[in-house]
């Protein structure tokens, strides 16, 4: 009885790994529009090196595709689906991709700032690579979704629902983690992780020894123990 509570234990431990996005492109035909268009509809399409920057795609459909080395600063996104499609060195400002969603999606060195995410729905999406300043994901639902090798300056993930998320050789400042739900979510490969909110919603969260460490003053603050030398 005692070796089989013992083994249950350690299961209950073990951290459920990502599921990772295996994206396979088909032959893909040049995009050939003057620009997106609300509600479009882009199947087997390459976006390559064009500016998209302040135009309107808000609902369109990108299955099969490709974005590669395009400008999407203030470009209208939102409720924009991305299915087995790969994003590569996206660069811009103020994207607009609320209540977007994300289904077996690669994003690729992507240099972006203020993208608003919130309310999104991201599975099985894969961002490699490259610094997303001001990540709002605010309200969105990540499943088997792996941040690698990337910079995260102050993302926002407020009220949002992270099952199975993996950061893997990341560094990630001033995140906010105030009322998010997590499951199975693995931060031990954050290289440096800084909390800025919500470190009383980490249940259901690993993180390494050394993270435990350098975290122990806001988790003492939280539950209002005060931290002071001997005589001090």
């Amino acid at each position: 009885m005692a070796q089989r509570a013992v083994a249950k234990a350690k299961t209950a431990r073990v951290v459920k790994a990502a599921r990772r996005a295996e994206v396979r492109l088909p032959a893909l035909r040049a995009f050939e529009g003057g620009g997106l268009e609300p509600d479009g509809d882009y199947d087997g399409v390459e976006f390559r090196d064009l500016d998209l920057g302040g135009q309107d795609g808000a609902g369109a459909l990108f299955m099969d595709s490709a974005v590669v080395g395009c400008a999407v600063g203030e470009t209208r996104l939102a409720r924009a689906r991305f299915v087995d499609s790969v994003l590569t060195e996206l660069r811009g400002v103020g994207t607009d991709l609320a209540e977007a969603s994300l289904r077996d999606v690669e994003v690729v060195d992507a240099r972006l700032g203020g993208v608003q995410l919130h309310g999104g729905v991201l599975e099985r999406v894969v961002v490699r690579g490259g610094k997303i300043d001001y990540l709002n994901l605010r309200k969105a639902r990540l499943r088997d979704v792996i941040f690698e090798e990337c910079v995260l300056v102050e993302p926002d993930f407020g009220a949002a629902s992270l099952e199975r998320v993996e950061f893997r050789g990341c560094v990630v400042r001033g995140v906010d983690f105030t009322g998010v739900r997590m499951t199975d979510v693995d931060l031990r490969g954050v290289g440096e992780l800084e909390v800025a909110r919500g470190i009383e919603c980490l249940a259901g969260a690993v993180i390494s020894p050394e993270q435990l460490f350098d975290l122990a003053p806001a988790f003492a603050a939280q539950v209002g123990v005060r931290v002071a030398g001997v005589g001090e």
